[in-house]
């Protein structure tokens, strides 16, 4: 998995900010970045994380290119549907020599590998004659959710936050949860404060929402998080 972030609103703590000042101030729209500096900006994005005030955050957005991922990956990041995607198409990209996932606890296992690489295979051969009798858009629908794929999202902060505090949580499927710890190391770099209490919901929340389902880890999650 390789995850590249390719754009982002330019300053977006003072943007966030400005946009919350405006909510809170008689400042005009003309005078909004007037003596904002980082540190006043921080104290605002403070602010409106203790009041829970997040419409100002919605206001930056973060671009990704991501390459190396599964279908079955894809298919759970589209569900995060305040976002904009574009992916590789099966339809117009040839899959003759298609790349593949191979799960951890496939890995693991010697004879579940050898058998997992042998299907894989099997699809590839089965996809090739596939192409030479019937349309490649027909032909795709053999192919696997372990097939590589490459995408471009854009989320904005406020979906982001929705984003980690679900897909960052240690029950979440192992190979999102791997995608929104890249990305959340991404976003961090650019707007720490912005993203400073933002994670899982043991992290954001400071509570689980799962239930008897939790994973019981609070103090070690909490602490991946304060060192990422």
């Amino acid at each position: 998995m390789h995850v590249t972030l390719l754009a982002y609103t330019p300053d977006p703590e003072k943007t966030v900010a400005a946009a919350a000042r405006l909510c809170y101030s008689p400042e005009g729209a003309s005078t909004l970045l007037d003596g904002l500096t980082q540190e006043k900006a921080g104290r605002f994005l403070n602010k409106l994380v203790e009041m829970g005030h997040f419409s100002p955050i919605e206001h930056v957005s973060f671009t990704f290119a991501v390459e190396g991922v599964s279908r079955a990956l894809s298919h759970q990041l589209v569900r995060h549907r305040i976002a904009s995607y574009s992916q590789k198409s099966q339809r117009y990209v040839t899959e003759d020599a298609f790349a593949y996932i191979v799960p951890p606890s496939v890995k693991e296992n010697s004879e579940a590998e050898a058998l997992f690489h042998e299907q894989m295979e099997n699809i590839r051969q089965a996809y090739q004659k596939l192409r030479a009798m019937v349309h490649q858009e027909d032909a795709r629908y053999v192919l696997p959710n372990a097939c590589e794929t490459k995408a471009v999202f854009t989320m904005n902060a406020r979906s982001l936050h929705n984003f980690f505090a679900l897909r960052c949580c240690n029950r979440a499927q192992w190979e999102i949860r791997d995608l929104a710890e890249a990305v959340y190391r991404e976003v961090k770099k650019v707007a720490p404060t912005l993203f400073g209490v933002s994670g899982p919901a043991c992290v954001s929340e400071g509570t689980c929402p799962e239930g008897e389902m939790t994973c019981g880890e609070f103090a070690a999650v909490r602490e991946k998080f304060r060192n990422m």
